[in-house]
């Protein structure tokens, strides 16, 4: 019994559960219970939710009538034999849970058979240190085979007797030999499921540009496709080195504030119309969707006298001219922007402040050989002459 706890603290470490209804799970697949402490919230329904390796999870009855929590690690029904998951939400919210996955058959709901053993335990672990191995292995044989195809991941049963292969392939694989190979390699059942390079990145892990780790990950669940037009609408560069992700498909994050956008972007007026004052015409720049702020030039082509309204006013004066009317400007105090001037510095600063004064220093002779005087000559008192220096009145 003892060796079970531990088997079982450690499995919840690993996988970061714990026994409280709030719990952290396995990343993406997190699920808050919120009716966790309502009485009586198990007893509604015997459906369990049991999350498996990475992304996978089922929905399970416990017939049994078994006392589980979130973390308990139980051995379900599979085809064929049994598997060892965690258990991730009780009560009320797996019914939610299963609308959302899709279960509409029942046989897809299979049975808890009990709470994990010693020995399921032994095997369970036993079965997970074969994983990194046979996925090497496969993909020698893959690569053997000649198919254009890339095994991502291995995944045992809880008992040994299955092995589900992820892999990732542009085009249709014919893998009927492989599947013979693998089988004939590794002696059990073998299953081969496409996942796409979206869900490749989530098993991997990383790091975004955003300095954050990937979302798919960490909490995303499911994944909706992202288009060029999510970008379009942001007013994003369409460089496809900024838009792509580590997985190298558009980022998923395009699409976190797009309706915000969109829903901003209505409220600013067309991009065509062209706006008519007395004194120009105005055409499209740039706006700042969120601000609610447009930017208007007198040339279609560069920014020539930019002014800067708010859409309010510009549906205003699209309205005055249509009527016919023409403010003086673009402005709602009906003032005119002064152009920008190039400062001239020199009016500003005076260009002498550079120049510094010099002051004069008067220079002293130090005196030599004690008279006080300058270095003169001994024999007539007369200043030496110095070298290569001509007399005065000597002719050249």
């Amino acid at each position: 019994m003892e060796k079970t706890k531990d088997l079982e603290i450690k499995i919840g470490c690993d996988r970061g559960l714990c026994h409280q209804a709030v719990g952290r799970q396995d990343k993406q697949l997190n699920t808050y219970d919120w009716l966790a402490d309502v009485p009586g919230n198990t007893d509604t329904t015997d459906l369990v939710e049991v999350q498996f390796k990475h992304t996978r999870k089922g929905y399970y009855h416990n017939v049994n009538n078994l006392d589980l929590k979130k973390g308990d690690i139980v051995a379900v029904e599979a085809n064929p034999g049994h598997d060892i998951g965690v258990v991730t939400l009780t009560g009320r919210l797996v019914k939610l849970q299963i609308k959302k996955a899709n279960l509409k058959s029942a046989d897809d709901i299979k049975r808890i058979y009990r709470i994990a053993r010693p020995m399921d335990m032994e095997k369970y672990q036993e079965a997970k240190r074969r994983e990194h191995s046979t996925m090497i292995e496969s993909r020698q044989i893959a690569k053997g085979l000649g198919l254009q195809m890339k095994i991502g991941d291995v995944e045992y049963q809880g008992d040994g007797n299955k092995a589900i292969f992820y892999y990732i392939a542009d085009e249709r694989v014919d893998f009927r030999q492989l599947i013979k190979d693998l089988a004939a390699t590794f002696h059990v059942r073998i299953e081969m499921k496409q996942i796409g390079a979206r869900q490749e990145a989530g098993r991997i892990g990383g790091t975004g540009p955003c300095g954050r780790e990937l979302c798919c990950a960490t909490w995303m669940k499911n994944f909706v496709s992202v288009g060029t037009s999510a970008a379009r609408f942001q007013d994003i560069s369409l460089n496809p080195q900024k838009l792509a992700g580590m997985c190298a498909k558009l980022k998923c994050c395009l699409n976190y504030e797009v309706d915000d956008y969109v829903e901003a972007g209505r409220k600013l007026p067309s991009k065509d119309t062209t706006l008519l004052t007395q004194d120009a015409e105005y055409h499209f720049f740039k706006s700042d969707i969120l601000a609610g702020l447009v930017s208007y030039s007198t040339d279609k082509n560069i920014a020539a006298n930019l002014e800067t309204i708010t859409a309010e006013r510009a549906k205003q004066i699209i309205e005055m001219n249509k009527k016919g009317e023409k403010p003086l400007s673009l402005q709602e105090d009906g003032r005119k922007l002064e152009p920008e001037r190039p400062l001239d510095l020199a009016t500003q600063e005076n260009i002498n402040r550079f120049d510094k004064a010099k002051k004069k220093k008067k220079k002293h002779k130090k005196p030599v050989n004690g008279n006080g005087g300058g270095n003169t000559n001994a024999k007539n008192g007369s200043q030496p002459q110095r070298r290569n220096q001509k007399p005065r009145d000597a002719k050249e």
